[in-house]
């Protein structure tokens, strides 16, 4: 009977991500739903698993369900990641952007599925380092957003530990960007500035707004089914300008043509709008 209850309890909670954020748990994911209920259970001082049913029909359920889902998000994230998706940013893909750009000097960027914000910074400090700050006259709209928001309100804070700090990050950029506090590594008024994080789910629609000449959306949708997917294309198709570039994450496949975005690169997911897209 026990067996049968925390079964029971896995299949909701499974639904209940898919329902809020479009990941889906597959067999080789079902242990993170084992140790999401543990960690919520024991930090509320619950012992027995199969209790977890009991508090999703307490009156603080919805604090409960937030916490699981949470707790089910992969949040794993460092500077830099995939050094050399940078390298063809930097190298390519902004300098095309900037030509795109160049009569009203602006430039809108969404990261998508940001985590804890490493993503977004990392950004930022390559666009100081090509001097699109407005101080050159640029005016750069950086949005990074994510369905978690215990990891938006870490990347808000934009402190990072020791071990933190080290993954992706060169050491000249660590000192000139960071200051090491009591509290861990904090990043620069100049960096937090220059980024709008914001709580948001993809699959509900981007950030109001013009049109994104850059969108980063790197490994969030492997762990979305086929509808998810399609959902999450759409919504990055009508988000993105009409040269507007798509960045995905390497392990996430190739997309459907039918999807309206079209391979810019064979150097990585890098995508751009589609004939039909563009003619719509």
């Amino acid at each position: 009977m026990e067996k049968e209850i925390h079964q029971h309890a896995i299949g909701l909670i499974a639904r209940l991500l898919r329902e809020r954020t479009g990941q889906v748990i597959n067999e080789d994911r079902r242990w993170r739903v084992d140790r999401a209920i543990e960690m919520v259970l024991r930090q509320r001082g619950v012992t027995r698993s199969n209790d977890i049913l009991s508090l999703l029909t307490q009156p603080d359920a919805a604090s409960v369900e937030q916490e699981l889902v949470e707790a089910l998000l992969n949040n794993e994230t460092y500077f830099f990641r995939d050094r050399q998706v940078f390298t063809l940013l930097a190298g390519t893909v902004i300098p095309a952007l900037c030509r795109a750009r160049g009569e009203d000097r602006t430039l809108r960027i969404w990261s998508a599925g940001c985590s804890t914000g490493q993503e977004p910074l990392s950004l930022a400090i390559m666009l100081i380092e090509q001097g699109l700050t407005e101080g050159n006259g640029w005016s750069v709209d950086l949005i990074a957003t994510d369905v978690s928001e215990a990891a938006i309100a870490t990347a808000r804070t934009g402190c990072y530990s020791r071990f933190e700090i080290q993954r992706g990050l060169g050491v000249a950029q660590m000192l000139r960007h960071f200051e090491e506090t009591p509290d861990g590594w904090q990043a620069s008024r100049q960096l937090l500035g220059m980024i709008r994080y914001q709580t948001g789910n993809l699959l509900e629609g981007p950030p109001p707004g013009p049109p994104f000449d850059l969108i980063l959306c790197r490994n969030l949708m492997i762990y979305f089914d086929d509808q998810a997917k399609q959902r999450a294309c759409k919504e990055l198709r009508g988000a993105l300008a009409q040269h507007g570039r798509l960045l995905l994450g390497g392990g996430e496949g190739t997309l459907d043509p039918a999807s309206g975005l079209v391979a810019a690169t064979h150097d990585c997911a890098l995508y751009r709008l589609g004939q039909r897209a563009l003619a719509a």
